[in-house]
C-alpha cells in the first residue's frame, strides 16, 4: 500500500510506562504511556501535604487519538458491554452508536413461530376480531417489558423461552384507535426471555463509564425497484411505531449515558430531489425525537461519492446537499457525519502534492488504476471544507464518520466481513483531512478494529501509537520565517521544516515552537482536540514549485514524519497558503 509520507509514526515513547488493558479476554498490550513522561512531573514527586500545583506546572495533558466515538453492536450481556466500551474508552473515544432495526412488512406466516398465545399465532390473538391492514415485525433481539404495553390489544408475551411484545396500532389516526376501524400489528424483540435488553444494558454501560450513547431507530425496509429509497407506502405505520418506540425509551432507558439517536437511513451527500423521501423520514423521526427527548440529539451519516467513474458528487452538491439535510433538525441537535468513503472506496485521502500518484492498492480495486485525480473529483478534505460552509448558520454541527476498514484485497482479510482490515498508518491520513469536523466517529468497532486480519487488530495498534502526532495544515510566511502548524498531538516538542530557497539551496532547521495553542481547535470553531504550534526558521524565501516539508517530535517522543505544503508554490507567491 502507497502511504501519505505524513501518516508514517515513528513512535519513540517509553514503551514501559504503562499497561493498557485492550482485547477479548483483557490481554495485556504494552503501549505508550499517554500522560507520563520519562522524568516524572515536578508535582508527582511532592509529599500528599503539599499544596496544589500553579495551573503552569501541571503534567501536560494526556495524548488522545482524534477519533472520538465508534459504531458497535450491543450485546444482553453486561460484562461485555462494559469490557467493549472500556477498551474504546481507552482508545480515546467517548461516545458508541449502535445502528437501528427495520419495521419490515411481513405476514401471518412470516410472524416469528415461536411467537404463540395459547398455541394462536400472537400477532393474530392479539388483535382478536380488529380488522388488521398489515403485519409487521421489528425484530431487533430486544427483551422489551410490560412498560411497552399501552393499547388494550397490546401483549408481553414470553414463548419458547423468547420475550416478544405484540403492538396493535391504528392504521389511521393515532393513539389506540383507529379511525378508519383499521389496524396494523407489529410483532417485536424476539430476545431470550428473562435476559437483558441490548440497548438497556449498553446505555447502562455508557453512563457507569461517563460516556455517551446513541441509539439506532426504526427505519423502514428498501424498496424493491430502488434499492437506495426506503419505502414509504406505509410511513404513517413508522411514524406512529416511531413516537411508541422513544416512549418506551423514555419510560425504560432514560439514562445519562442516552445522548441521543441515531438514523440509520441513508442517503448521499447531495441536493438531488430524488432523496426528498428520505429528508422526509428525517424530519419526521426528529421531530418526534424532540417531542419526547427534547435535550437529546439525533446523528445522521451521509455517505459521499466523489468517484469520478459513478455519483461524482461535486463540491457544489455537498456544500447545499448537507444544508438540506440540516434542515431537517425540526428543533434538535443534530449532528450530521458525512462518511469519508476511503473503507469503500468511495473517496479519496489525498494531498496536493499526491494528485499525480498512483492510488493505493486498496483504491485500485475499488476505482482501477491511475492518479488520485484522475480517478476523484477532488480529495476528502475539499469536501469537508464545502460542508462546513454548507451547514453554517442552520445551527446543526458538522462531523465526519471515518470508514474504519479498507477495501477488501487477499491481503487485509477481516473474517467475514464485506470489507477488509485497515491500518494505523491510513486511519492517520484520513484523520489528516477532518480536522473542521468537530467530532470524528468511525464504522465500525465490531469487527474491522478487533479482527486480527493479516495481522495486529487495529485497536491495539491505535493504542500503541496514540501519541502520535497528526499534522492537518502548515503555513509558511517566508518574509518572517514563521511557520504555522495546525494537528492533533503537537505540544512540547520541535519541529523540523524542509525548504528550497529561490536560489535552490535546500533547507532543514529544527526548532522549539516559539508559542503553543490547545485551544485552537475551540476558539476556530474546529476540532476542539486540534493544536496550534508556530516556530521561526528566520528569514527565508522559498522556490516556486516546491513543496516545504514539516515534521513534529512531540512531547511523548512520537514523530509524524513530514508532512507535505497543500499547495504548490508559484513566482508570485512568497508564502505558504492554506489548502
Amino acid at each position: 500500500m502507497t502511504l501519505i509520507r505524513g501518516s508514517r509514526p515513528r513512535i519513540k515513547v517509553l514503551l514501559a510506562a504503562l499497561v493498557l488493558t485492550a482485547g477479548v479476554g483483557g490481554t495485556a498490550l504494552v503501549a505508550p504511556s499517554p500522560g507520563t513522561e520519562a522524568t516524572p512531573p515536578a508535582q508527582d514527586k511532592q509529599p500528599p501535604a503539599a499544596p496544589k500545583p500553579t495551573p503552569a506546572a501541571r503534567a501536560p495533558k494526556p495524548a488522545s487519538y482524534p477519533i472520538g466515538g465508534y459504531f458497535v453492536f450491543a450485546s444482553p450481556n453486561t460484562s461485555r458491554n462494559t469490557q467493549k466500551l472500556t477498551e474504546i474508552k481507552t482508545a480515546g473515544a467517548d461516545t458508541v452508536i449502535t445502528f437501528g432495526t427495520p419495521l419490515a412488512p411481513a405476514t401471518l406466516a412470516t410472524l416469528p413461530k415461536e411467537c404463540v398465545i395459547d398455541g394462536v399465532n400472537c400477532a393474530k390473538a392479539a388483535a382478536g376480531t380488529l380488522e388488521v391492514n398489515r403485519y409487521f415485525t421489528y425484530s431487533d433481539g430486544s427483551v422489551w417489558s410490560s412498560q411497552a404495553v399501552k393499547c388494550p390489544q397490546d401483549r408481553r408475551i414470553t414463548s419458547q423461552g423468547k420475550a416478544f411484545v405484540v403492538l396493535v396500532l391504528p392504521a389511521q389516526g393515532s393513539g389506540c384507535t383507529s379511525t378508519n376501524g383499521k389496524y396494523d400489528v407489529v410483532v417485536a424483540g424476539g430476545g431470550a426471555a428473562g435476559g437483558m435488553d441490548p440497548a438497556a444494558s449498553l446505555a447502562l454501560a455508557a453512563t457507569k463509564l461517563g460516556m455517551k450513547f446513541y441509539a439506532g431507530l426504526p427505519l423502514p425496509v428498501k424498496r424493491t425497484d430502488t434499492a437506495y429509497l426506503p419505502d414509504v407506502s406505509y410511513q404513517g405505520t413508522l411514524a406512529l411505531f416511531t413516537e411508541r418506540f422513544l416512549q418506551y425509551q423514555a419510560a425504560t432507558n432514560n439514562v445519562k449515558g442516552l445522548a441521543g439517536f441515531y438514523h440509520s437511513t441513508e442517503m448521499p451527500v447531495t441536493d438531488g430531489h430524488t432523496f426528498d423521501p428520505i429528508l422526509d423520514l428525517y424530519r419526521m423521526q426528529n421531530q418526534a425525537i424532540h417531542r419526547i427527548f427534547p435535550t437529546r440529539g439525533a446523528i445522521i451519516s451521509p455517505y459521499l461519492d466523489a468517484r469520478v467513474s459513478a455519483f461524482s458528487i461535486s463540491l457544489t452538491e455537498a456544500r447545499n446537499g448537507i444544508r438540506r439535510i440540516a434542515q431537517t433538525a425540526s428543533g434538535l441537535i443534530l449532528n450530521i457525519a458525512i462518511q469519508d468513503g476511503m473503507g469503500t472506496g468511495k473517496g479519496g485521502a489525498f494531498q496536493s502534492n499526491e494528485a499525480n500518484s498512483a492510488v493505493d492498492r486498496y483504491a485500485e480495486s475499488i476505482v482501477g488504476k491511475g492518479s488520485w485525480s484522475s480517478k476523484y473529483v477532488a480529495p476528502i478534505r475539499d469536501y469537508f471544507l464545502a460542508a462546513a460552509a454548507g451547514i453554517s448558520g442552520t445551527g446543526a454541527v458538522l462531523w465526519a464518520n471515518l470508514e474504519g476498514m479498507a477495501p477488501a484485497t487477499a491481503s487485509n482479510p477481516c473474517g467475514d466481513s464485506l470489507r477488509g482490515q485497515s491500518s494505523k498508518a491510513r486511519i492517520d491520513r484520513q484523520l489528516q483531512q477532518l480536522s473542521n469536523a468537530q467530532k470524528i466517529i468511525s464504522f465500525m468497532w465490531d469487527s474491522y478494529y478487533t479482527c486480527v486480519g493479516a495481522g495486529v487488530p487495529l485497536k491495539a495498534q491505535v493504542e500503541a501509537g496514540i501519541a502520535t502526532p497528526i499534522i492537518t495544515d502548515a503555513t509558511f510566511d517566508a518574509s518572517t520565517g514563521q511557520v504555522r502548524i495546525t494537528g492533533f498531538n503537537l505540544s512540547g516538542g520541535n519541529a523540523q521544516v524542509k525548504w528550497t530557497t529561490k536560489g535552490g539551496q535546500r533547507v532543514v532547521k529544527t526548532v522549539k515552537p516559539t508559542s503553543t495553542n490547545t485551544a485552537y481547535g475551540v476558539q476556530s470553531g474546529m476540532n476542539p482536540e486540534l493544536e496550534m504550534i508556530l516556530v521561526n526558521v528566520g528569514k527565508t524565501t522559498l522556490a516556486a514549485g516546491r513543496y516545504y516539508t514539516v515534521n513534529v517530535t512531540n512531547q511523548w517522543g512520537a514523530e509524524n514524519d513530514a508532512f507535505y505544503s497543500q499547495r504548490i508554490y508559484t513566482e508570485q507567491s512568497s508564502r505558504g497558503t492554506k489548502g
